[in-house]
């Protein structure tokens, strides 16, 4: 096991990392957590292992956390590599999930900010007897977002 190993962000490669940025600002309250990023240089491109990388964004503060906590990492980079849709069930990272007070208004404010559904809202009951209600949804440039609310809600961290 890795000694005082901490968690400390996930990133999100975004084709406009300002819009996105916002839309997580807009949607769930993350707030910026300054410097803006700018990076390029021969040691940007030693660690990302891409020749001529430029890359640009931000960090936000997750909602939850306090300034120490982990964040969500939004860069951009000058050259993105092009792929499809990313599909639920795709091996890897495959969504950020967001504790609400309600799956579906927090439905309506995601797609009022530029997010779109990709299932249907479900409420089911989990082996503790506690009711888990949530929908995945997809943010404004098709990354899976989860929305979820609990009752009783749970007594521990996510």
């Amino acid at each position: 096991m890795i000694a005082n190993a901490r968690y400390v962000h996930t990133n999100l490669v975004a084709r406009d990392w300002r819009s996105l940025a916002d839309f997580y600002i807009n949607t769930f309250g993350c707030e910026p957590l300054p410097p803006e990023r700018d990076y390029r240089g021969d040691l940007v491109d030693a660690v990302t292992g891409l020749t001529g990388a430029h890359v640009r964004g931000i960090h936000l503060k997750l909602p939850g956390f306090d300034q120490d906590g982990p964040t969500l990492e939004i860069f951009e980079y000058d050259s993105p590599a092009s792929h499809g849709p990313s599909p639920l069930n795709r091996p890897g990272f495959a969504h950020i999930a967001f504790l609400v007070e309600s799956v579906e208004d927090a439905r309506i404010e995601m797609i009022a900010n530029g997010g779109s559904p990709l299932g249907e809202l479900v409420t089911m009951m989990i082996a503790t007897g506690a009711k888990v209600t949530l929908i995945y949804m997809k943010d404004p440039e098709g990354n899976i977002v989860e929305l979820q609310s609990w009752d009783p809600e749970p007594t521990v961290d996510f």
